[in-house]
This record gives C-alpha cells, structure tokens and sequence, in this order.
C-alpha cells in the first residue's frame, strides 16, 4: 500500500514538473511589460543607442584637439670593427616630444561644435525610435487580442455548425427532416471552417509581428507561440 501511494507521488511530482516546466517555457506579458521588453531588446532602439554611443565617441575625439599629445621615438645603432678603436661601437638616440596646437583656424572647435550636433541628433533619433517602437508595440499587442478573440469565435461557430450538422444527420436517418437540411448544415459548415483558418492564420501572423518588435527570436518550425499576452 505504501508502495502504491509512493509511486502516485512521484507521478504527482513529476506532472507538476512538467507543468511549471511548460509554464515557464511561455511567459506571460501585460501591454507595460511588453513595452519594457521591446525597450530593452527591439533592434532598431539597440542600433539607436549604438549610434548615440558612437557620436559621443566622436565628440570626444574631436575635443582631444584642445589638448596636448606626447610622441616619442628612438635609434639604436652598433658599429662593428675591425680594430681596437676608442669610438663607442653602440649609439642610442631617444627622442620625446609633448606638443599642442595653439592656433587650428578654427578647426578643432568646428570639428567640437559638429561633434555635438552630432550626438544632439542621435539622441533626437533615439527618442524617435523609443516613441514609434512603443506605438507599434500597442498596436500589434491589440491586433494580438482582437485577433486571438476572433479564433474563440470561429472556434465556438464550428463547433455549434459540427452539432447542428449531427443533429440534423441524425434527424434525416430517423425520417424527420429531409437531405435539404443536411447539405444546409453542411454548407454552413463549409463555410465557416476557412473563416477558422484565416483567424488562426491572423493570429500566428500577429504573434510573429508582436515577437518582432519585442527582439524575441521564434524559430520557423515551432507549433506554440513563443509567450502569451
């Protein structure tokens, strides 16, 4: 009896692993986390801000013309003789310099001047990108619902047409309504199942958009979507 009772638990134990394995397999996202995600991993914001980085490096670079630069170099030379001689065989030369531009023509402060209209429009960009990435976000998060809400429609329709169907076939056999019935239940039927393929087609499409702009990658061949909303 124990025997039994210890082998439920283990089953027990193990469909609860795989249940939260599954669970965290496809997380779960509101609107705001959606939003937060794709800030944090949309592409176009990651090149954006990549850009920003740069023109600061720019700026930077433009900036170190103000200031003094240190060069150096060096010679090394060996002799070789014959004869004794009292001359050095070896000479060294080293030569260290610390220079500074003191008149550019305006140049150093051009280059600074473009360097920071530079990151100016680079952060302009960002801002851009952030705003039109986090309208695009809403919009496909919605598209998402509305069209996961059209499958739970076509879903129901099928499945009161299936059983509009058996019922009138099973009224036809027993003599009480004629074929006419039948091949009507069939045909809205018929109907109906495509209407079922495109929402579901719609939805597979929305997930795909959605998973796009929150820089999540879906492999082609996977049957489940890669979260829920």
């Amino acid at each position: 009896m124990c025997s039994k009772f210890a082998a439920i638990n283990v089953l027990f134990a193990a469909a609860l692993a795989i249940s939260s394995k599954s669970l965290e397999a496809t997380p779960s996202y509101t609107i705001e986390q959606a939003v937060d995600l794709a800030q944090e991993h949309n592409p176009e914001i990651l090149i954006a801000r990549k850009k920003v980085i740069a023109a600061r490096g720019d700026f930077i670079e433009a900036r170190s013309g103000y200031l003094p630069w240190l060069s150096s170099s060096g010679l090394y030379d060996k002799r070789q003789t014959q004869s004794e001689t009292n001359l050095r065989q070896e000479d060294y030369n080293a030569i260290v310099k610390l220079e500074q531009n003191l008149y550019t023509g305006g140049a150093v402060s051009s280059q600074v001047a473009i360097a920071q209209l530079n990151i100016a429009k680079a952060n302009y960009d960002l801002q851009e990108t952030i705003s039109r990435v986090i309208m695009d976000v809403r919009i496909a998060f919605n598209e998402l619902l509305l069209n996961r809400a059209k499958v739970h429609v076509h879903e129901d329709s099928v499945g009161v047409l299936e059983q509009e169907l058996k019922s009138e076939q099973e009224n036809f056999s027993a003599g009480i309504v004629a074929k006419l019935n039948v091949q009507r239940a069939e045909v809205a039927i018929a109907n109906e199942r495509p209407e079922l393929f495109t929402a579901q087609t719609d939805l597979r499409n929305s997930h795909l958009r959605l998973a796009e702009l929150l820089g999540i990658d879906v492999r082609p061949a996977a049957q489940s979507p890669p979260f829920e909303v």
